[in-house]
């Protein structure tokens, strides 16, 4: 979790005389935890010694442990807002924007060249600002801790603070050949144009993490004033020219990302968080965002829209008083005590004129933790005291047990042993090299849909999910079939006395566009059985029995009046096995598997190097839950 440093003379002074143990008890019933205390000198002596300490502050820091959804707590001066809020010494402020409509000129134009790799681009302006040391150090360090926590370090959103006294709007957002883009970095002196500025920070301590993020893009996206000076060349540096300093009285932020969504709730997190020392406090003043005519349109965004940012309305929501109740066994609560909890953790809310058994609910652009009813039970339950919560037997019996297919793929499990085969568990991961190359397979992006019209169908050329940014080349992408699994499992077992028997029950996760996540799991059992000759018959015959257990029995042996469904083999054209000696598994005329002698490439030197003949079946599971 995201730690923050708070001093104590700054929380005395907002909240009363205040010391470790009473800021521990605090923090615990805040939901909170104070992981230590400590101060600059201590630090500096842990980890460097007392010489490289001297000189340094000891004024003493309460480290917080912070949840990683409480973006609004990631600084100092959030924490101590919460807890004044928390302890009635402070009433929730309310944001506004300073006018309605932007001043002139103060307009932000996206161009079409950014929809191909930062899309978005969102802005605010504070106004009469007053820093100090330590105001300054905070706002520093509230934009490190938010890109590294909801900006994903720089991938999903990227910050940039500016001096607007140094610059001249309106502003343009672009995205140029890096050789035409020229400014000086942030605490530089030599001016570079894209090109230079990878080379001079390929070795910076912080920065080289995100130079890839944009290294081998035709394009890098860059903010100019309208008098062509370079604001910043996100996610990597803003310029020098508008650095801002402790006497910097307005400031510009400016936010670009590839997800509008978090870019919008680290906007309304830093404005909520620093125009607290605004001239106004808690106003915030506008800037209209202008997609260009000719941006190619998506979800969130069309060509010509006008935007204006920030957006500091209240999120609306309602609830059910006698619910919230409920879920704590709170019932000896008056409606009135429920909404009083409710404020007490930033959260304005007011009982329904007309029925008191209603809650209205004002989530504040701080609060983007609190999304559905349960994340108001939970902050009821913090106000109130976790420990003073009543525990009793809850009256509804839930009797658990096994989802169906887990209940089926376990009497699978026992039909394959009793056949004589042995259990495999491989990883779910692997290359797509094994996937696909050594499998002779090929992903088909026109196969996208096939498994929305088809669910239970059995293809091999159905596109895999992968993994970003692997570790290594053995974990590419989530498996599509279980047959690479046990022939690696066969491959590093081949020298074991044949012949070998391998099968393994399990899932694999192909693309599906219908669902939420872009993906599904199918649940498979796969076996095989290798030997010096080929014996196709028994593999044959465990897949007979398999079928015989699943009620399911050959259509030639299909007595009239029997009970049992039918299966058969019908010939298939899969590239791993050999052509005439393969054939897909088909029921109610649905091919749910494939059964064959595995190619010579397969097994060879190009493949998995087994050198024995194998044959294989695989089979999907899940339509059985439906026939049985």
């Amino acid at each position: 979790m995201p730690v923050v440093g708070v001093y104590e003379d700054v929380l005395s002074q907002a909240l009363g005389d205040i010391d470790e143990h009473s800021f521990d008890a605090l923090c615990f019933e805040f939901g909170l935890e104070l992981d230590d205390v400590t101060s600059d000198f201590e630090i500096a002596c842990k980890e460097r010694g007392k010489l490289a300490a001297e000189g340094l502050s000891k004024r003493v820091i309460y480290k917080v442990d912070i949840p990683a959804n409480r973006y609004d707590l990631l600084c100092v001066e959030g924490v101590v807002r919460a807890l004044s809020i928390f302890k009635g010494t402070l009433k929730t402020p309310v944001y506004q924007l300073s006018q309605k409509a932007p001043v002139a000129n103060m307009r932000m134009t996206v161009h079409a060249s950014v929809a191909q790799i930062r899309p978005f681009v969102v802005c605010a302006v504070l106004r009469g600002v007053t820093f100090n040391q330590d105001r300054y150090q905070s706002f520093i360090d509230l934009q490190d801790k938010l890109h590294m926590n909801i900006c994903r370090k720089r991938t999903l959103c990227a910050i940039g603070t500016h001096d607007l006294s140094t610059l001249t709007p309106p502003f343009s957002y672009e995205a140029l050949p890096p050789k035409d883009i020229k400014f000086v970095p942030l605490n530089q002196t030599e001016e570079m144009d894209g090109n230079r500025l990878m080379e001079a920070f390929a070795t910076h301590q912080q920065l080289k993490a995100y130079l890839p993020i944009i290294k081998d893009s035709p394009v890098y996206p860059v903010i100019f004033d309208s008098k062509r000076t370079v604001l910043s060349v996100p996610p990597i540096i803003n310029g020098e020219h508008s650095k801002i300093r402790l006497e910097t009285k307005d400031v510009f932020i400016e936010m670009t990302a590839t997800d509008l969504t978090k870019a919008n709730i680290t906007l309304n997190t830093v404005v909520a968080m620093f125009s607290e020392y605004c001239e106004k406090p808690f106003t915030v003043e506008p800037v209209e965002v202008v997609y260009a005519d000719d941006y190619p349109g998506n979800t969130f965004t069309q060509p010509g829209q006008k935007i204006i940012y920030p957006n500091l309305e209240n999120r609306p929501m309602e609830s059910k008083i006698d619910r919230l109740k409920s879920s704590l066994s709170l019932n000896h609560l008056t409606p009135e005590e429920v909404r009083d909890l409710l404020k007490k953790m930033s959260v304005p809310c007011e009982l329904d004129a007309k029925d008191k058994n209603i809650l209205k609910v004002e989530v504040p652009i701080t609060r983007s933790d609190i999304m559905h009813e349960c994340d108001l039970v939970e902050d009821i339950a913090i106000s109130f005291g976790y420990n003073n919560l009543h525990l009793e037997v809850p009256m509804t019996f839930a009797g658990a047990a096994e989802q169906p297919v887990n209940h089926l793929t376990d009497l699978i499990r026992v039909e394959m042993a009793n056949a004589g085969f042995t259990e495999a568990l491989n990883w779910a991961l692997l290359s797509r090299k094994e996937n696909f190359v050594k499998m002779r397979r090929e992903e088909k992006p026109e196969d996208l849909w096939r498994l929305v019209s088809r669910p239970h169908e059995y293809a091999e050329t159905l596109l895999s999910v992968s993994v970003k940014d692997p570790k290594t080349k053995e974990f590419e992408i989530v498996r599509t079939s279980l047959l690479p699994g046990i022939l690696k499992t066969l491959a590093c077992n081949k020298a074991q006395e044949v012949p070998i028997r391998i099968f393994e029950a399990g899932d694999v996760v192909i693309q599906e566009p219908t669902r939420e996540v872009g993906s599904r799991n199918v649940r498979r059992v796969a076996a095989l059985y290798s030997s010096t000759k080929s014996a196709f018959s028994v593999l044959h015959g465990a897949l007979d029995q398999l079928m015989y257990s699943l009620g399911f029995e050959p259509e030639h042996e299909h007595a009239e009046g029997s009970k049992r469904g039918t299966y058969k083999l019908v010939p298939s054209e899969d590239p791993a096995f050999l052509k005439g000696m393969q054939a897909h598994v088909m029921v109610q005329d649905i091919a749910i598997g494939v059964i064959g002698e595995l190619h010579p490439e397969v097994l060879g030197r190009e493949g998995f190097d087994i050198n024995l003949a194998t044959s294989a079946f695989e089979v999907n599971v899940e339509p059985f839950l439906e026939w049985l």
